[in-house]
């Protein structure tokens, strides 16, 4: 029995449907045997990934012994945000989360980071998903120069937030230290 557009098959070794491979001339069978197909098969799924792609960010909120909290204001979005950035391919979430904090803030995680929470960001792209950590040990040994990335990072105590402070960093403050309820979407 075929399978109707938009679904995926269940058991079949391939990740796409019958009428998908047949809409380019190909019949389901054949595809598992010839080369050719196959290659165009890897074209395919290559675009589907684009259009179907889910993207990863890691952001820290890296507290310091003042409960002051490190945001950085980005040279191509306005506002100040949580240092971090995206999950590279084959990369841990955690050693992304490092490794932005580091080039971002300067700061140097030495202990473990505490999960906060993992948050959807569909509305600023579909398949977005930001995870968000909680950073108390740290050092800063050096503060990063200003540069087209990150214009500038400031400590920030909680009772003094700039105003421009990015939606979705107020909400997680709030959370954290104000014991809000947590939402799902950043």
């Amino acid at each position: 029995m075929g399978v109707g557009l938009g679904e995926r098959r269940s058991n079949g070794p391939l990740p796409f449907t019958r009428k998908e491979v047949q809409a380019i001339g190909m019949s389901y069978r054949n595809l598992k045997r010839a080369p050719f197909q196959r290659a165009v098969m890897k074209l395919m799924q290559r675009s589907w990934r684009l259009t179907r792609s889910h993207t990863l960010g890691a952001q820290g909120i890296v507290i310091d012994g003042e409960q002051r909290v490190v945001l950085v204001r980005h040279g191509y979005r306005p506002g100040w945000h949580f240092p971090g950035g995206g999950v590279e391919r084959n990369e841990e979430v955690e050693t992304a989360l490092r490794r932005e904090l580091q080039e971002e803030a300067g700061v140097e995680v030495i202990g473990t980071p505490e999960l906060f929470g993992i948050f959807a960001n569909f509305r600023i792209f579909p398949g977005d998903h930001v995870v968000v950590f909680v950073v108390r040990d740290w050092r800063q040994s050096a503060i990063p120069a200003p540069n087209s990335e990150i214009r500038e990072q400031r400590f920030f105590p909680v009772s003094e937030l700039p105003q421009d402070l990015a939606e979705g960093a107020r909400r997680r403050l709030g959370e954290f230290f104000e014991h809000k309820p947590r939402r799902t979407d950043w």
